[in-house]
């Protein structure tokens, strides 16, 4: 189940690298709320199976 989330984590990063950081980014409250960003916001990375992507979000809300 770990290894699915992982490889889905890596796979987002290496083939839509813009809209995997920007879909942490944003759901992490550190993107601004803005139009022009909601265009790369990918809502099929925050499936309810996508363990690491969560994980990832809530850290870096943790963070800053």
């Amino acid at each position: 189940m770990m290894l699915r989330s992982l490889l889905r984590l890596v796979l987002a990063l290496v083939h839509q690298p813009t809209a995997a950081v920007t879909t942490l980014l944003y759901y992490s409250n550190q993107l601004p709320r803005h139009l022009n960003l909601e265009r790369h916001v990918r809502r099929e990375f925050l499936l309810e199976d996508n363990f690491m992507f969560q994980f990832l979000i809530n850290i870096l809300r943790c963070l800053w």
